[in-house]
């Protein structure tokens, strides 16, 4: 037990079918707190699936097991993995029409501190904590009065998935492909925020095609995901190489 809580997630024999499909087919992976690892692979080889998997995205029928801090994940439902500090940055952000951003942030962060037993930020407390991670990104604060991801250009709702993960301050953070379609400047925002968040408590998987995302983000680790399993696994000469 002891050494199961030194691990931040643990994955074994992994399998996950949706619509009569299997997707993962005995995906085996561990992740340290203080890791980052990247996992890459071809399209259709399950990364995607991995990440829905792993914040309780419903509609999937699961095998194996999914522990995050020595706690099995398989029957707790999404709002709950993200209270205990899971964060899925989506590969398609969603638009929310009538839902301002600055409201949805407040919610979701005080959710999870009520959630911990945490005193609620009131408005000025918050929009102080907005202010400053938002200036440690670079992030113009003009978006988060708009409505959540409407009218957004593809690098603004991937930069303001990254303040998100700042703001909630989630002990794992799963970034699905979230440097597709990202023009450099925006690509650095994402590995800012990546990079100046990382410390011996916190770990990370990044879900990627690209190796240009982990010149500006040094991985512990590369997987290697082909036909639901991982294949391969190295430093982070791997991605090179692929």
């Amino acid at each position: 037990l002891r050494g199961k809580r030194r691990l931040m997630l643990e994955i074994k024999n992994l399998q996950a079918t949706i619509n009569n499909k299997t997707i993962l087919k005995g995906l085996n992976l561990t992740i340290k707190p203080g890791e980052l690892h990247a996992m890459m692979g071809p399209n259709g080889s399950g990364k995607s699936t991995l990440a829905n998997v792993l914040s309780g995205k419903n509609g999937y029928e699961i095998s194996g097991e999914i522990n995050f801090r020595g706690e099995n994940l398989k029957k707790i439902p999404v709002e709950e993995r993200a209270q205990k500090g899971i964060f899925l940055a989506f590969q398609y952000p969603l638009e929310i029409p009538g839902v301002n951003t600055n409201n949805f942030l407040k919610t979701s962060l005080n959710s999870i501190r009520k959630s911990k037993g945490e005193k609620e930020l009131d408005t000025l407390a918050f929009l102080k904590l907005v202010r400053e991670k938002s200036s440690e990104l670079g992030i113009d604060e003009k978006i988060l009065s708009r409505q959540l991801n409407v009218g957004f250009s593809g690098g603004e709702k991937k930069k303001n998935e990254i303040l998100q993960m700042k703001i909630l301050n989630p002990s794992l953070s799963i970034l699905d492909e979230t440097d597709s379609g990202l023009d450099i400047d925006a690509l650095k925002i994402v590995a800012k925020g990546v990079n100046s968040s990382r410390n011996d408590k916190k770990s990370f998987l990044v879900i990627t095609h690209y190796q240009r995302l982990l010149d500006y983000i040094k991985p512990d680790f590369v997987h290697v995901l082909s036909d639901g399993k991982i294949i391969k696994t190295g430093c982070g000469e791997l991605a090179e190489e692929l």
